[in-house]
């Protein structure tokens, strides 16, 4: 009598499914990512951050504590969402889909940021599929920057709201991790988001690209302060 049992991973495909393996992949992601973000905004160039956080918390490592769980907070909204954006539509339409690090991209992450260089290449969604069209390539990219472009105009309607305020710097955060993120991704050079839009419909990559790069742009002309 044979006793092995036999495991099936996303099965039916059609609903959101995550194997061990994932979870542990993305958990890694998240704590490595996360750790690198504190090492970038601890440094002597961002005082208009840590200057927020030791108002709260003093000038000790509670200050740092804090800081990192921040952080933790804005890899999840801003990389985990946008991954599983993919993800998510990817299973919608039938496809096997899973998150996978890049080891050498979170090691390259960690080491760039002790000199103060942002560098997020911690993994990508992997999906399989005998074959794909142009349209459900393209609404599997465009996933991923659309939930980047909603969080940054979170970010910037927190920031005008709290401007003034010490409460403005998490929202400051926030908006210009996913301005940044969907400018980015929407280059349409492969393997990024962008070219497989562009290649689906070069409308709908026009008017996506302007709303980030509008959003890119509002941000960095706001002036944004606190009073301690």
């Amino acid at each position: 009598m044979d006793n092995r049992a036999t495991y099936q991973i996303n099965t039916g495909f059609g609903s959101p499914r995550f194997s061990r393996v994932e979870l542990r992949d993305i958990a890694i992601s998240i704590l490595v990512l996360a750790l690198s973000f504190t090492l970038i905004y601890a440094s002597r160039h961002n005082r208009f951050i840590m200057t927020a956080f030791e108002r709260f918390f003093g000038e000790g490592a509670l200050t740092y504590v804090g800081l990192f769980l921040l952080c933790v907070v804005l890899v999840v909204i801003s990389f985990l969402l946008h991954e599983l954006g993919h993800k998510f539509t990817a299973q919608k339409h039938g496809l096997w889909s899973e998150y996978r690090m890049f080891p050498a991209g979170l090691i390259f992450s960690v080491i760039l940021s002790f000199a103060g260089f942002l560098f997020a290449a911690p993994g990508a969604v992997v999906i399989r599929a005998s074959q794909m069209d142009s349209k459900t390539n393209g609404l599997i990219s465009i996933a991923g920057p659309a939930v980047n472009i909603i969080f940054a105009a979170v970010g910037l309607v927190g920031c005008l709201a709290l401007n003034g305020n010490v409460a403005v710097v998490p929202f400051y955060l926030l908006a210009s991790l996913n301005a940044s993120l969907a400018l980015f991704n929407l280059i349409p050079i492969p393997p990024l988001d962008g070219s497989k839009i562009f290649g689906w419909n070069i409308g709908i990559w026009i008017a996506t690209l302007a709303v980030a790069a509008a959003e890119f742009i509002a941000l960095m002309k706001m002036s944004l302060y606190y009073t301690l």
